[in-house]
């Protein structure tokens, strides 16, 4: 009879252990749901087309090359396309910094172009770069870029518009007062030389508009309005030749 307690206590102990030993075996950690890493590096998306601008050859230069990427274009309720580039500015084969700009109705065909300096005359080594997209060819708007670079801290100062076409048009002129490398204040103005509304094929009229101040305020950038914007303050009626004189 005792023998009989003992086998049926032995036989529900191995039972017990047999099934602790299955549910261990079924317990599988990969069922488990993956959490998203947060902060995980997005994918860089691949640009759809590139460009380059070539700066300078010289490897002590602050910035040598732009990679101008064509990363996506949108077409809004009136068929307008709108095309979003990221350009990144290197020292030799060392991205240093980015920037994203969009331009409109972009056409087929334009060309990027880049140099330093607020003038044809500024220091090769100049931390300011101006960067201008455009079809190459008279009468097609251009957009306009100037950036400060400055231990790989990129600014983004001003931007605008330019056309040129056999020598009528609008672009932007900076000066400074101030000699040396890279100034701490200049300005610019927006310069418009049009055809006059008389019969005569060589008047025009020049105008200046959209005077603007920049000032360094530590590492930044300020710019200040000083005019009307968008509106004429010097107006003068001369002659084409009169007027390409005195550039």
């Amino acid at each position: 009879m005792k023998l009989k307690y003992l086998f049926i206590i032995m036989t529900l102990a191995a039972c017990q252990k047999e099934q602790k030993k299955t549910q261990t075996a079924n317990f599988n950690p990969t069922e488990i749901p993956e959490v998203a890493e947060t902060g995980a590096k997005e994918v860089e998306k691949k640009p759809l087309h590139t460009d380059t601008i070539l700066l300078s050859e010289d490897k002590s230069s602050n910035v040598n090359h732009i990679l101008v990427n064509l990363m996506e274009k949108e077409v809004d309720k009136d068929s307008i396309v709108t095309s979003k580039f990221r350009l990144d500015f290197y020292q030799t084969k060392t991205k240093v910094a980015s920037s994203k700009v969009e331009i409109k109705q972009y056409e087929k065909g334009a060309e990027w172009y880049g140099s330093f300096g607020l003038t044809d005359s500024s220091d090769k080594n100049s931390l300011f770069i101006k960067i201008t997209s455009g079809y190459p060819a008279c009468g097609y708007t251009h957009d306009n870029y100037l950036y400060y670079l400055k231990n790989n801290d990129l600014q983004l100062v001003h931007q605008w518009y330019s056309m040129s076409d056999s020598g009528w048009g609008s672009w932007t002129e900076f000066a400074s007062d101030e000699t040396g490398k890279d100034p701490k204040n200049f300005y610019c103005k927006t310069v418009a030389f049009e055809p006059s509304d008389d019969d005569s094929e060589d008047s025009g009229i020049v105008t200046y508009s959209d005077s603007i101040s920049f000032s360094l305020k530590g590492d930044k950038w300020k710019k200040k309005l000083l005019s009307a914007k968008e509106t004429p303050y010097f107006e003068k009626k001369m002659s084409f030749n009169e007027f390409h004189k005195q550039e």
